[in-house]
């Protein structure tokens, strides 16, 4: 750099609409000297505005001319022949090929829509006739042929759509899955046990189950066990003996449920405790299902294949050894498989924990209670004493347990009678008392809940201080609802006892509306 002063300067872009109109003038170190022959200190840097006016460049325009005439033109075709298509008049030749080629559209866009047995396709014939009435009441107001025609077309669908409906229903009815009618007469009998998180269906899931199929004589055919994985706290180790690990390796119920399926479907069930394990099955059955249709609406266009899992299982009939040990008029208070076996005399292990049962895995102490039903089953068959029910007369409680249709209607009949209080004998049973049946009874529960609800008496599943009396046979070592009424000070009457006390029931005091 040379003597002097040389100036550099900082000047932002132009930009239309932002300006900074300055420039910096800087001194050097090279100042000139004054009068007196020193040079001056280095002087400090000055800013001296400059205003430019901004440079101005040429834009392209927002719109683009041409574009915007094509799309304008487009979009009149497209408007006109909207309008070409929909309000013309039709004639119901035409209309019936445009629905189906709707139908056609929306078959392959969208959801499969399967024949119906006659071989007929499902129609949305609710909104056809809706549909057909709205146009031809807009637009042919004035033909009354023409009305008259589409009126008989819309009855002719209304008629088609109530068709429709009988066909689905009937369908409902005959829930009969297919089934392999040889392998079912080879091995008519299947035992199961399962393996869970907790008591109750609607709050626990499935850990691990175990069946097997055995023939007219007892003879076992085929076996199935596996170790499920729901995802959900798998509960304490004590409940079923599987390790976290185990469990984590374990598969989904919804895979395995056809396989389940082929077991249960056309046999018949053999099971200890029936509420609580065939609850468990249909809960594990409906999560899956509901899992697979949720997995199916959310599918993508290249996803086309649809998940089918299976359904719920549908036995031939469901055969419950513990209640059929009641039946037989046995009392215990352990209902564990073990301890139900040893009172029937059959020779069994203890059912209660040891040293050596540690060292059994799930699988071996599942196969085990599982013989074990069987072996109670065909001796329960011999004495001629079962308790006995189908999968159509049963239906899921608020726990999930798989209780009879008698049995959850009486929970909700309403109550026409004041709750006249605890049962004494002197006075006996009064319409509106509210009455508990204990298991431990050899009676069906069913014959005491209908005799109750006849007889105007309310019948509740837990037992509370308003609890009248509880129907139960066991008098000592009492257990369940029969404990805690006795704690209460709520009389036990028997079963006959109470089938006895209802043929004399006394008028009560109706509640105010």
């Amino acid at each position: 750099m040379g003597n002097g002063t040389s100036r550099a300067k900082a000047q932002a872009p132009l930009t239309p609409g932002v300006h900074f109109p300055m420039s910096i003038s800087i001194q050097t170190r090279n100042s000139r000297p004054n009068d007196t022959g020193k040079r001056t200190p280095r002087a400090k840097a000055q800013a001296t505005p400059r205003f430019r006016g901004p440079r101005l460049t040429a834009q392209k325009p927002l719109i683009n001319p041409t574009r915007l005439a094509s799309t304008l033109l487009l979009s009149a075709v497209a408007l006109s022949c909207y309008v070409h298509r929909y309000t013309r008049p039709m004639s119901d030749e035409q209309r019936n090929e445009q629905q189906a080629q709707r139908q056609g559209r929306r078959r392959r866009g969208g959801r499969r829509r399967r024949p119906n047995r006659n071989g007929a396709q499902r129609t949305n014939t609710s909104n056809n006739a809706q549909r057909t009435n709205n146009s031809s009441n807009a637009q042919h107001s004035n033909n009354s042929t023409n009305n008259t025609q589409r009126n008989n077309a819309a009855q002719q669908n209304q008629k088609q759509q109530s068709n429709a409906g009988a066909q689905k229903q009937q369908r409902r009815k005959q829930t009969t899955p297919s089934v392999d009618r040889e392998a079912i007469e080879r091995a008519p009998y299947v035992a199961l046990s399962v393996r869970s998180s907790g008591i109750h269906p609607s709050t626990s899931r499935l850990v691990s189950i175990d069946a097997v199929t055995f023939s007219e004589d007892g003879e076992q055919v085929e076996q199935f066990h596996v170790v499920l994985n729901s995802g959900k706290d798998p509960g304490p180790y004590h409940l079923h003996g599987l390790r976290e690990d185990e469990i984590a390796q374990g598969k989904r119920f919804g895979e395995v449920l056809k396989r389940v399926d082929k077991l249960i479907d056309g046999r018949v069930l053999l099971v200890h405790n029936a509420p609580r394990v065939w609850g468990f099955v249909v809960s594990e059955a409906r999560r899956a299902m509901a899992e697979a249709a949720r997995a199916n609406r959310q599918r993508g266009r290249q996803q086309k294949r649809r998940q089918r899992v299976g359904h719920v299982p549908q036995p031939q009939e469901i055969v419950d050894t513990l209640a059929s040990a009641r039946r037989r008029g046995l009392q215990f208070a352990d209902t564990r498989v073990l301890n139900v076996a040893k009172e029937l005399g059959l020779e069994a292990p203890p059912a209660q924990a040891s040293v050596a049962r540690t060292k059994l895995s799930e699988a071996e102490t599942s196969r085990e209670e599982t013989l074990m039903i069987a072996r109670m089953f065909f001796v329960q068959r011999a004495w001629q004493v079962l308790a006995v029910q189908t999968p159509d007369e049963l239906r899921a409680d608020k726990f999930g347990l798989q209780r009879s249709d008698v049995r959850i209607d009486a929970t909700h009949v309403p109550r026409e009678y004041e709750n006249p209080g605890v049962y004494t004998p002197e006075r006996g049973l009064v319409q509106g008392m509210e009455v508990v049946v204990a298991p431990e009874i050899a009676m069906d529960p069913d014959v005491i809940i209908e005799a109750a609800v006849r007889e105007h008496l309310a019948y509740s599943e837990k037992l509370t201080r308003q609890t009248s009396v509880v129907v139960c046979n066991k008098r000592a070592d009492l257990v369940g609802k029969a404990m805690h009424g006795d704690r209460k000070g709520i009389p036990l009457l028997s079963d006959e006892e109470f089938l006895q006390a209802c043929e004399h029931v006394a008028e009560g005091k109706r509640t105010k509306d």
